[in-house]
């Protein structure tokens, strides 16, 4: 535990990208490898789910620092961060004598042990014994590793710190490809000894039959892409569905559904898993998730209502009927297809899905003669209920992550809209002593009806205006909410548009962010819930 929170503490400490894989790289040459899994497990995004609820967490540590509940919240909303807020208060604290046996030993205890022995038994314990557990903790341990032992029971270990950049220390240690470490990280990995060594294994011939490949992530492309990709002769178009990229796997008499962010979700598209039987087995398929009705797919808030959900009852299920879309083929008779060019994996895939189950289907390759007739073909994609095209280097491999040059995205401009800002709240982390959460309204009538939250988009200088004016015109205060004066109109873009019935306004936007700060325009001039209403895709 103290070796990992000076390897927290190294982390948080830099911006240097360098300086982040030496640290990880340092610590993982030296952990044992219980405690090197479970640092990969958080490092990567992970955390351990349901140990005790936070507002247990923050009633506790108000206990100890002997203030009241709200002035906890007060502080919090400060400071922005929960784990930080507990770890400050309980620093100040009275009465920090140690309420353990040996406080020392516990301090110098492997991460493991922590995790396995001191933080995954909370779950089961009664509400008095995991109160009277995190207060000895508190009360002992030394600052860093309360920091530490918080974010670990909030789940918000954050630090700046990608899963690419842990798979990077990790290839150094091992001296193997990155994307061989990526590949193991990928599906049903744990974080226990046997796990850790196996990623560090020199054997690079293990496969574990539920694992999905890395996904090959595509670019934004900005401008005319002719003038930057070429000749149309060598890349392949076809449309960006709005789906959930997934990978769907038949192998050993199973058949596994992933999606892009390593879930597995075969259950809960039963009848996608059912028709992937009939693959041959050692297959494996890149495409998308997608509601889907007499030819066409359905809005994204109708898959929205299959994710996650457990039980899948008769009436959602037909309301909401999905399909796996193909567009790539990675694996064929157990054989990895990656290596080979776009032009001989989407050969094969054609000649593979003749005959297949109606839940899967094809994508298709779009026909233009130029650029200009790409363009056409992109401008009426929203019309199809897709997000614009995306383009295809014919003679690219399958790559890892996010490299430019092979697959590109040429999305539609986003729908747009001016709002007016009607509450403000504090950000996290480094953001929480400024307001950057923005509740955006428009009319209906003569009533601000709230439709969008955004927190991006401004610039760090618009930021700290805005932040001004706020604690200025401040009308009335809602825990860490601010009501303001309806005064400063913002553009918003947003990717689409759905009825909804748990929001106000009767609509929900997906994405919305800040393009600009209308300073030009007066509140009156925002727009109405009316124009949203009429970009309704059944309008």
């Amino acid at each position: 535990m103290k070796r990992f929170a000076e390897l927290y503490g190294q982390l948080d400490a830099t911006t240097s990208t360098k300086a982040k894989v030496q640290a990880m790289a340092q610590y993982f040459r030296q952990a044992h490898p219980r405690d090197g899994a479970w640092a990969v497990y958080f490092l990567t995004g992970q955390r351990l789910k349901r140990l005790l609820p936070t507002r247990s967490l923050r009633h506790w540590g108000a206990e100890l620092a002997e203030i009241p509940d709200w002035l906890f919240e007060e502080s919090y909303a400060n400071v922005g961060d929960l784990a930080e807020t507990l770890a400050l208060l309980v620093e100040g604290a009275p009465s920090r004598e140690s309420s353990l046996d040996s406080p020392a030993s516990l301090a110098m205890s492997p991460l493991h042990r922590w995790v396995e022995q001191e933080l995954l038994p909370l779950r089961r314990q009664p509400e008095d014994q995991q109160r009277d557990q995190v207060l000895s903790w508190w009360r002992s341990l030394p600052q860093d590793q309360i920091f530490l032992l918080n974010k670990m029971m909030t789940g918000g270990l954050r630090v700046g710190v990608s899963k690419n950049l842990v798979v990077r220390a990790l290839a150094e240690v091992a001296d193997l490809p990155r994307a061989v470490i990526t590949h193991r990280l990928m599906g049903s990995w744990q974080p226990t000894g046997e796990g850790f060594e196996a990623l560090l294994t020199q054997d690079t011939e293990d496969a574990d039959l539920s694992r999905p490949y890395p996904f090959f992530l595509a670019h934004p492309i900005e401008g005319d892409p002719g003038e930057q990709l070429g000749s149309l002769e060598d890349w392949q178009l076809e449309w960006k569905w709005d789906g959930i990229r997934g990978q769907l796997l038949a192998r050993g008499g199973e058949v596994f559904l992933w999606s892009r962010g390593e879930e597995l979700v075969t259950e809960r598209f039963p009848e996608i898993a059912e028709a992937a039987r009939w693959l041959p087995p050692g297959s494996a398929l890149d495409g998308e998730i997608l509601a889907w009705q007499d030819g066409a797919p359905l809005p994204f808030a109708s898959l929205q209502r299959r994710i996650g959900r457990k039980r899948l009852g008769p009436k959602i299920l037909a309301e909401a009927p999905v399909i796996f879309l193909a567009y790539d083929f990675l694996e064929q008779g157990s054989k990895d297809l990656r290596a080979a060019p776009l032009a001989q994996r989407r050969g094969d895939l054609e000649a593979l899905m003749e005959g297949a189950p109606e839940q899967l289907q094809l994508s298709p390759r779009l026909s233009a003669s130029s650029w200009e007739e790409a363009a056409e073909e992109r401008a009426s994609a929203r019309d199809r209920g897709v997000e614009g095209l995306m383009i295809k280097q014919l003679c690219a491999a399958y790559g890892v992550g996010r490299q430019r040059g092979a697959w590109w995205k040429w999305k539609l401009d986003p729908y747009t809209v001016d709002a007016v800002l009607i509450y403000a709240q504090a950000g996290h982390g480094r953001r929480a002593t400024l307001f950057t959460d923005y509740t955006l309204a428009v009319w209906r009538g003569e009533e601000l009806i709230p439709v969008a939250k955004a927190y991006s988009g401004l610039s760090n200088d618009e930021i700290r205006a805005l932040d001004r004016w706020i604690r200025r015109h401040t009308r009335e205060r809602f825990g860490p909410v601010r009501s303001v004066e309806p005064v400063h109109v913002f553009e918003i873009a947003f990717e689409g548009i759905a009825r909804s019935r748990r929001h106000k306004s009767g609509v929900a936007l997906r994405f919305p962010r800040i393009l600009r700060w209308r300073q030009d325009k007066k509140p009156q001039e925002a727009d109405s819930l009316g124009a949203l209403e009429a970009l309704l895709p059944s309008a």
